[in-house]
């Protein structure tokens, strides 16, 4: 007998990704609370292939910081990890850099980066 696919919906993977990316999210933009200069090493459970480490202060190195803390971070390392001014700042950039599923999320919860998805004009 064959299963009859409206009686057992295939979850949508879109929706799935969302829905885990939600659950780690902070409570408030005001939490992330992680560094604005210097050095940060993740620990192997956030960056557990490729680079660990990253300068703050360097936009690019930053950018790579973030994209890697937003994907595969826990809540408790996007709040070490991650700084609301910083965040707020690259996050027209950063937007285009991460996962459709992941962005969402975030501009879901947070209207504040809804707010500042497209880079000013010069």
């Amino acid at each position: 007998m064959a299963l009859s696919s409206s009686r057992f919906p295939v979850p949508n993977a879109f929706e799935l990704l969302r829905e885990q990316y939600a659950k780690r999210l902070p409570a408030r933009l005001q939490d992330l609370r992680g560094p604005t200069h210097g050095s940060v090493d993740l620990p192997l459970h956030v960056a557990w292939s490729g680079r660990r480490s990253y300068d703050v202060e360097q936009p690019r190195s930053r950018m790579g910081l973030y994209r890697t803390v937003l994907a595969e971070g826990q809540r408790q390392d996007l709040v070490a990890f991650l700084n609301r001014d910083l965040l707020l700042g690259q996050w027209p950039v950063l937007r285009t850099l991460i996962s459709r599923p992941l962005r969402e999320a975030w501009e879901a919860a947070f209207p504040e980066l809804a707010a500042v998805r497209s880079v000013p004009a010069a």
